[in-house]
């Protein structure tokens, strides 16, 4: 009978352990919830080696705010002719490019340089000119071959960036058409970017071709028009080339991936086609991606 009481005793006794010890935990004050972890890309910085007309018409800086709000990621731009923008990253200091050259662009890509060209928004170049275009190139309905031996058999003013960036080699690709290769004091081989030509062709009363975003976000100091818009030859495309790290070890490579993922998301695709709709009446640049 004592060993029956004892049983029992120990029996109350670990019962009682056991609820104290529910009570207990129970009573535990909650973890507080814990902050989202931050990206591992804070602080993180890409070289962004890119054509001048991106720049010079304001898109960067209005987007890579947005970049670091959602990635962390920090770009670093470098602002270059297309050519000069493809061989900064062939010597290894760019991590990714964002350019308008097709030929180039598929060279750096076939030498090993690049590792895959994604085309994804685009825009239209244009001939802008004096007011009073002494070429007589406005409403005559021609394309941009035809407007371009308009002004050398005019011998108007024509300033070109001469520079090998994207704007140069299809201004080149346009003298060729017409069977022309300029030459004479009428012809003006600036070596600038854009933004720099359009204030000098302005101050020259001449005529350049030009994208039409950097013109557009310009027009307001430029005594400039444009007198050529809707030819088929304008399409100025836009694509952005990861570099390859086979190349060159030191490309950060899984930032560089988030950030092209980030440029070509249906966020950053509205973004950029509403760029400038508020301020021109339409936007700078159009996307390549249906969404």
């Amino acid at each position: 009978m004592q060993n029956l009481k004892a049983v029992k005793g120990t029996i109350l006794i670990s019962f009682a352990l056991t609820a104290v010890m529910l009570l207990s935990a129970c009573a535990k004050t909650p973890a507080a919830p814990t902050e989202p972890a931050k990206s591992t890309f804070s602080d993180t910085k890409i070289i962004l080696s890119t054509t001048t007309s991106v720049n010079d018409s304001g898109l960067l800086e209005y987007l890579l705010p947005f970049l670091k709000e959602d990635t962390g990621i920090q770009v670093d731009v470098l602002s270059q002719g297309t050519g000069q923008a493809i061989q900064t990253a062939v010597d290894g200091n760019a991590d990714v490019i964002l350019v308008h050259s097709k030929a180039a662009e598929e060279t750096f890509v076939k030498d090993g340089f690049g590792v895959e060209r994604i085309e994804f928004m685009y825009n239209f170049f244009v001939v802008v000119g004096p007011k009073d275009d002494p070429a007589k190139i406005k409403g005559a309905g021609l394309t941009a071959s035809e407007a371009f031996k308009k002004v050398m058999e005019a011998k108007a003013t024509f300033l070109s960036r001469g520079d090998k960036s994207g704007t140069h080699n299809k201004e080149l690709a346009l003298w060729k058409t017409a069977g022309i290769e300029p030459a004479g004091d009428w012809y003006v081989a600036a070596g600038k970017g854009m933004g720099a030509l359009l204030t000098m062709t302005s101050e020259m009363k001449g005529y350049t071709l030009t994208d039409k975003a950097t013109y557009l976000s310009m027009k307001d100091q430029l005594d400039l028009e444009i007198v050529l818009e809707e030819s088929a030859d304008l399409k100025n495309q836009y694509s952005v080339i990861a570099v390859n790290p086979d190349k060159h070890p030191d490309t950060n490579t899984e930032a560089v991936d988030i950030f092209i993922e980030w440029l070509t998301s249906d966020k950053i695709l509205d973004l950029i086609e509403g760029y400038g709709k508020d301020k021109y009446g339409e936007g700078l640049f159009l996307i390549n991606f249906a969404k």
